[in-house]
């Protein structure tokens, strides 16, 4: 016999913030069970959402971070979407084959795309050939996503990442999870709710806004839950990891650069980072970095040019990297660890202006690493909501232009993740509306993909 099963993930809910400001999430916790979670090394958005799903390490899954280097077509690929990336066997696999008619839905998990889960919904962005960038989504069945955006209105994209980011996108999933859920009764609901996460990137973990930030996501995924449960639901609720407060980032590739290591091709007079003719380079994510050397032998000297770098804590090789979980052919040869107060950014140019034109845009997927800047408007604009409308305008009437917003000033930063050693407080947090006497006072995020089986079919 099984129970319907609804998995909230609230990314960057920690265990002090669920204390302090989070009453209708923290009192089911206090019904049922509350335990925090030891984030999967790296604790990055898409490595602790695929260990949550097969139970297993980046090592054994492979998804080593939200992008890696693919060393035989010599391209960076950053937040790709197939699930087909994901090696495992998935949560939903394990439960059909336990029971046939167990059915589920991934609501804006990632690497959503053509999962064998029986409703999928995902941003998808359309790209027309004029250089637009139109908000959509990819569902399957194809029918869902008509279904859903007649009823909720276009999925509000530009309100899911960027620097207009706010909880109307976040809104919109739970709105949207109700209808599926409604219509459909998933056995097993995997729901994303990304709002935290942008306020913490943008003031840090201890800002007010952040507080602020927690009551907007407890009122949302409180009421939620409470509505899954009146209807006979189990509810789990889990954090991929917590945030930390940082100060400014380290740049690796600019390390790389000046000791030579790190090649750059000139277009249009602005400098872009060619991997493939690099002897070394990096891929920053949050507050890890994978490096790749193409040849073994210049790997002592780019260990050498990055242990003197300034907010580089550790570098991880070797048995290193096995120890750590990510010892997989998409990682990098080395693996950078940045200091508690310190990010790693993906810039390698020497002059602000020789900076691709894709630098000060909203790009996530051409830049070589995640660039947490993408948050916010360059304070240095005289008048940035005059530039915005003249942009849109001129893109509206079909002129190709760049929307060039975004700041390139590091330290405006204020919150990052990837460590997994930030503290009680800053642990990412786990809460059932059951009690689960079972389970130790800490579990692993690739204990969750157990616990998800256990509360489906206990």
């Amino acid at each position: 016999m099984t129970t319907p099963t609804v998995v909230l993930n609230i990314v960057g809910l920690d265990a002090g913030l669920l204390r302090d400001h989070a009453p209708r999430l923290r009192a089911i916790g206090e019904h049922g069970s509350s335990r925090t979670i030891a984030p999967v090394f790296p604790a990055l958005t898409c490595s602790a959402q695929s260990s949550m799903v097969t139970g297993l390490q980046p090592s054994e899954h492979g998804v080593v971070g939200n992008g890696w280097y693919d060393r035989e077509s010599h391209e960076v690929r950053f937040w790709k979407q197939s699930n087909r990336l994901v090696h495992g066997e998935k949560v939903w696999e394990t439960a059909r084959r336990r029971d046939p008619a167990c059915t589920c839905c991934t609501m804006f998990w990632w690497y959503n795309m053509y999962a064998s889960s029986d409703w999928a919904v995902t941003p998808r962005p359309m790209y027309p050939a004029d250089g637009r960038k139109l908000p959509d989504i990819w569902t399957n069945p194809a029918s869902l996503r008509d279904a859903l955006q007649n009823e909720l209105g276009t999925f509000p994209l530009f309100r899911f990442w960027g620097p207009a980011a706010d909880l109307s996108s976040t809104q919109w999933i739970a709105d949207a999870s109700r209808i599926v859920q409604h219509k459909h009764e998933p056995t097993l609901h995997l729901i994303y709710l990304p709002h935290l996460d942008y306020a913490l990137q943008q003031h840090g973990p201890e800002s007010p806004e952040a507080a602020q930030a927690v009551r907007e996501i407890d009122a949302v995924a409180g009421s939620l839950a409470e509505e899954y449960i009146d209807r006979g639901c189990r509810v789990l609720i889990v954090s991929e990891y917590g945030i930390g407060p940082v100060d400014d980032a380290a740049a690796p590739n600019r390390a790389l650069r000046e000791a030579g290591l790190l090649a750059v091709r000139n277009e249009l007079d602005r400098e872009h980072l060619d991997p493939g003719a690099s002897r070394a380079f990096a891929i920053a994510d949050h507050q890890i970095a994978h490096v790749y050397v193409h040849d073994p032998a210049d790997l002592p000297e780019t260990k050498r040019v990055l242990e003197s770098l300034d907010g580089v804590d550790r570098i991880l090789d070797g048995d290193e990297r096995a120890a750590a979980g990510v010892d997989h052919e998409r990682a990098g040869d080395l693996v950078l660890v940045s200091e508690p107060r310190r990010w790693f950014t993906w810039d390698y140019w020497l002059d602000p202006a020789k900076a691709p034109d894709y630098a000060r845009t909203v790009d996530i997927h051409r830049k070589p690493g995640y660039d947490p800047r993408e948050l916010f408007i360059d304070p240095a604009l005289s008048a940035p909501k005059l530039k915005i409308a003249t942009t849109l305008m001129k893109k509206k009437i079909g002129l190709r232009t760049l929307m060039d917003v975004i700041p390139l000033d590091t330290t405006l930063v204020q919150g990052s993740h990837g460590r997994t050693d930030l503290g009680a407080d800053r642990q990412p947090i786990l809460l059932s509306s059951q009690i689960m006497d079972s389970l130790p006072a800490q579990v692993r995020c690739t204990d969750v993909r157990d616990i998800m089986l256990d509360l489906v079919f206990e």
